[in-house]
């Protein structure tokens, strides 16, 4: 029986392989002929065949004019094997899926051919000019089929969606950057020159196809997309620790963070003509010591930091990203400017061998400072004060427990034990060496000595640590309101849309008998309440005027905003005004049919989508297969891309949302287990019962199903009548009604309404939602702000609009408030 198994096992692997490589037929076969020339012609036996490799002496004095090509084709050892494999098996098989097999096999040769060929010219030109990388590595032919598969892969990424194209471009670049300015080997530019050519081929091949001029991503996105170029840009020194190879323009910054004493490499370096003994000398001095080691990890140890925070938004990861980057911008110039910081035979004459690198070499970090500057507002999430304090004082203590411990070693080992002596040598010791080197010799052995030569080093290690658990920290009595609120919603009754009041971004209000509740966020000092008042119907009045209250004592000005008309009895009481600014749409699940003819327009694209071999998915999140979370990413990104404006927040959730473990997904999937649909709903609890559910989320696939998502919603309400529950809600669509306005609002306000509705169709289509929904024969229940003066609307409302669109430029909030006071 157990060989059975295993025989069944066997046969089920091997016809998944078969399968993949006849999906993948160049992927696969590159592997395998990689594999062959690499045992056949000896770099895999460790062996160096003549004749194969690329160089500007074999391609140039030798005559060599295969090599272009043949270099593409033999790895020069096993972790080249492996690494051109991995990368052929995933990304280069991902791209022979969109581009087709021959249009792949024309990008890996021609992109290769043409890297090496250009990386070639330049080595050329820089060795005539006498530049101490192109001597080096002109000796060394290079063997490296990687060359050509980044330069496919970058080509087939003009073919992937919005969300693969930017991920692969931006990442791929930035590694093959950093390799390059920090290995500086002639494999790494032949890799950046592929890749390069890809970028290019790939706009030529798909030059035919609309596409939008930029595009956009989510706030999600953004966040990821920049916590992974800095943690990559990082990458730096631990390249030159694990390659060996420190002959880039940035290396030599990577000796100066160590203070590595390196005194007579220089000299060596010019008597020697750049040798291979010189290199050597370099490597190892980049490599000794432990503490030395430390101290050169302390900037990669720190991008990591800050880009596992940047992903969540954390506002203290963008200061330290900033902080990193700046900080590397200004080593880098000091390093390769100012000589009178540095001894004369120090590394910085080797450098000085790149002309023009070292101003690139200053740019990228400087250039990251630039991204973070613009994405600042996505990062947005601050920490409490109490963590802030708590990081403040343990990074303190930790530096001065730290600093007075080496005072005291050096001031019993140095001649002129001064007190000002021994804190200017202490100093030194938390500082990169550029700025000041410290003492060589020390009689100070064991421990005292450890703690002497790496005090820099075990300070950052505290502070990396301290930094990861404010990143961490979160306000308690915030996380505590925001599950106190969600439990009132589960006892009491936020109606149909009260949901909204848990997403990030709100806060909290309690009365103080906590039977009510009010969700609320604040900008521009005023306080939007979002949504109804969560409480039972006799605590109406009471809960509004005690939040009212409470936006006095903080004075801030206080609106309610997407609010239901039962609701006015109590605003009115209060000499309020009101403006309807949206409409409802709900559908009461008990009378949800597929039959009849007010429900032909639903029924038809449901029993097509059958047909057709559609089926659903009822889900969490936290449930999803990973496949289809992948495919979801993907889909919400290329939606967001195709907009004209920026994704829109406040009422309108997205995918962070969808990671509630109370929202539930239904996904439509087509028949090749393509995800062609999706759609999150938000539950709506009445005293302790789950009722119904909101629509939320949206999303539908290029080229699904016409009518995938009236199936979607059909199927949704199907599961929903299934489990007993009352009303299926459509949400609201703002700025979009089938009814006219408040019969007291003002005129001017009315016709800015309909003109804001006008200006945004475009973009957000929010009439043609309102519209859509009408197909499953909903009610209408409309939504106010209510406002106290309409001598307060242009505040009120570039209030709402920045929280609508946090990102918006502040022309584009000047036009808006101009509109709304005219």
């Amino acid at each position: 029986m157990t060989s059975s198994r295993a025989m069944t096992a066997v046969l089920a692997v091997a016809r998944r392989a078969g399968r993949y490589a006849r999906r993948h037929p160049f992927a696969v076969g590159l592997t395998v002929l990689l594999l062959v020339s690499g045992l056949a012609l000896g770099p895999l036996r460790g062996s160096r065949p003549a004749g194969i490799g690329l160089s500007p002496l074999a391609f140039g004095r030798e005559r060599e004019w295969w090599t272009p090509l043949t270099a593409l084709l033999v790895p020069d050892s096993w972790g080249g094997l492996l690494l051109s494999a991995a990368l052929a098996l995933t990304l280069l098989a991902y791209a022979e899926r969109l581009m087709g097999t021959w249009r792949v096999v024309s990008a890996f040769l021609v992109t290769g051919v043409l890297g090496g060929l250009l990386g070639l010219g330049i080595q050329s030109l820089a060795w005539s000019w006498g530049q101490v990388w192109a001597r080096i590595d002109a000796r060394g032919a290079v063997l490296d089929p990687s060359i050509g598969i980044f330069g496919a892969i970058l080509a087939g990424s003009a073919f992937a969606p919005a969300l693969y194209r930017r991920r692969i471009r931006l990442l791929g670049l930035s590694l093959l950057v950093t390799y390059t300015l920090y290995g500086g080997d002639a494999d790494s530019v032949y890799r950046l020159l592929a890749a390069l050519a890809g970028l290019i081929l790939g706009v030529i091949l798909t030059s035919g196809r609309p596409r939008p001029a930029w595009y956009r991503s989510s706030y999600h996105e953004t966040r990821t997309l920049t916590a992974a170029m800095v943690a990559v840009t990082g990458l730096g020194p631990l390249i030159v620790l694990l390659t060996g190879v420190g002959i880039g323009p940035l290396a030599p910054v990577v000796a100066g963070l160590r203070g590595v004493d390196i005194s007579g490499i220089a000299d060596a370096c010019a008597q020697n003509n750049a040798s291979a003994h010189c290199v050597a000398g370099v490597t190892t001095a980049v490599a000794a010591g432990t503490g030395v080691v430390l101290m050169s990890l302390v900037p990669l140890l720190l991008s990591l930091v800050a880009a596992w925070g940047l992903r969540s938004g954390r506002r203290a990861a963008w200061f330290l990203a900033i902080g990193v980057n700046a900080m590397m911008a200004l080593l880098t110039g000091l390093s390769v400017a100012t000589r009178s910081l540095r001894e004369p035979t120090d590394v910085i004459q080797i450098d000085r061998q790149f002309p023009g690198f070292s101003v690139l070499a200053i740019l990228v970090p400087v250039g990251m400072c630039i991204l973070l500057a613009i994405t600042h507002r996505r990062f947005a999430v601050r920490a409490s004060r109490r963590a802030v304090r708590r990081f403040s004082l343990t990074i303190g203590i930790a530096f001065v427990v730290l600093a007075a411990t080496n005072m005291i070693l050096v001031s019993a080992v140095s001649h002129s034990p001064s007190f000002w002596s021994s804190l200017a040598t202490t100093l030194r010791r938390f500082l990169p060496t550029i700025i000041g080197r410290p003492s060589g010799h020390t009689p100070l052995t064991g421990i005292a000595l450890a703690l002497h030569r790496d005090v820099g080093a075990l300070f950052w290690l505290v502070f990396a640590i301290a930094m990861v658990a404010l990143l961490l920290g979160r306000s308690r009595k915030a996380a505590d309101d925001a599950e106190r609120f969600r439990t009132q919603l589960r006892t009491t009754d936020g109606g149909t849309l009260g949901f909204m009041g848990t997403w990030e971004g709100n806060a909290h209000w309690f009365t103080a008998d906590g039977r009510g509740a009010v969700a609320y966020r604040v900008v521009n000092d005023i306080a939007i309440a979002v949504g109804d008042p969560v409480c039972t119907p006799g605590d109406t009045a009471k809960t509004i005027r005690g939040f009212l209250d409470f936006c006095d004592a903080n004075a801030w000005t206080a609106v309610f905003y997407s609010t239901h008309e039962e609701f006015a009895p109590a605003f009115r009481d209060l000499g309020w005004k009101s403006i309807s600014v949206a409409e409802e749409t709900v559908v009461p699940l008990e009378r949800f049919e597929l039959t009849g003819k007010v429900w032909t327009k639903v029924r038809q694209p449901y029993n097509r989508g059958q047909r057709d071999g559609l089926t659903t998915l009822w889900t969490t999140w936290e449930q999803l297969p990973a496949g289809l979370v992948a495919q979801l990413d993907a889909l919400s990104e290329q939606w967001i891309a195709e907009k004209a404006l920026p994704e829109m927040r406040f009422t309108l959730g997205g995918m962070e949302e969808l990671r509630d473990p109370d929202v539930e997904i239904l996904l439509a999937i087509g028949p090749e287990g393509e995800l062609q649909a999706v759609t999150s709903w938000m539950p709506v609890w009445r005293e302790g019962e789950l009722v119904g559910r909101t629509l939320d989320f949206m999303r539908r696939a290029d080229g699904a199903m016409p009518g995938v998502m009236e199936f979607a919603i059909a199927s949704a309400a199907l599961h929903m009548k299934e489990q007993g529950l009352e009303v299926m809600s459509l949400s609201g669509a703002p700025l979009a009604q089938t009814v006219d306005g408040d019969a007291d609002a003002d005129p001017d306000i009315t016709r800015l309404l309909g003109w804001l509705s006008r200006v945004l169709e475009p973009a957000y289509g929010f009439a043609s939602l309102l519209r859509y929904k009408g197909k499953f024969n909903p009610e209408y229940r409309p939504m106010h702000l209510f406002y106290a003066d309409n001598g307060q609307l242009p505040a009120i409302g570039l209030a709402i609009g920045r929280a609508y669109l946090p990102n918006a430029s502040p022309a584009e909030y000047v036009a808006l408030a101009r509109s709304l006071a005219g």
